[in-house]
């Protein structure tokens, strides 16, 4: 089984994170939760803005530490930039977000967001698991390397009960 690949999917999450961090007031509302564990160590970004009103906490854990400390909000930002960055994702399934530890050789990241821009009828919404490789073969080697492989996506969209892509 070949695994779904999401680099594309991430680049266009990249620029709504950006336009989230940078220009909020073009969104009517908006709830973004972001944890990024990479290297043993913990990024959250959350932001939500309600009846013109944004909320914001960015918090981190280091590797060996028991306790979350306050980050600035660059700090978070600049983190899950540089792991949207990366040359390939896979996804995890329903399923591996029960069962399938993941390890701290590829970061991962929980995205859960859902928004509205001024203007539209309607809300959209998304929560997804993902991993972030250096290229195409990487992100191919790991999920030959995994026990159980059908716990990554192989075929988009995916619209499971708990994770999904855009609805």
């Amino acid at each position: 089984m070949t695994p779904a690949f999401y680099a594309d999917y991430i680049a266009d999450l990249q620029s709504l994170l950006g336009q989230v961090d940078v220009s909020a007031d073009d969104l009517q509302t908006f709830d973004v939760h972001i944890e990024l564990a990479a290297a043993g160590s913990l990024i959250v970004y959350e932001s939500k803005r309600r009846k013109g009103l944004t909320d914001s906490l960015f918090y981190g854990r280091p590797k060996g530490s028991a306790s979350n400390q306050k980050i600035s909000k660059e700090t978070a930002f600049n983190a899950v930039s540089r792991f949207f960055s990366l040359g390939q994702f896979l996804a995890l399934t329903d399923k591996a977000s029960d069962t399938l530890r993941l390890s701290d050789e590829f970061p991962h990241c929980a995205v859960r967001i859902s928004y509205r821009k001024k203007g539209s009828p309607k809300a959209q919404s998304m929560v997804m698991v993902f991993i972030g490789f250096n290229d195409e073969a990487d992100a191919l080697a790991y999920a030959k390397s995994i026990d159980a492989p059908e716990m990554l996506i192989a075929d988009r969209p995916y619209n499971g009960k708990r994770i999904y892509e855009w609805k």
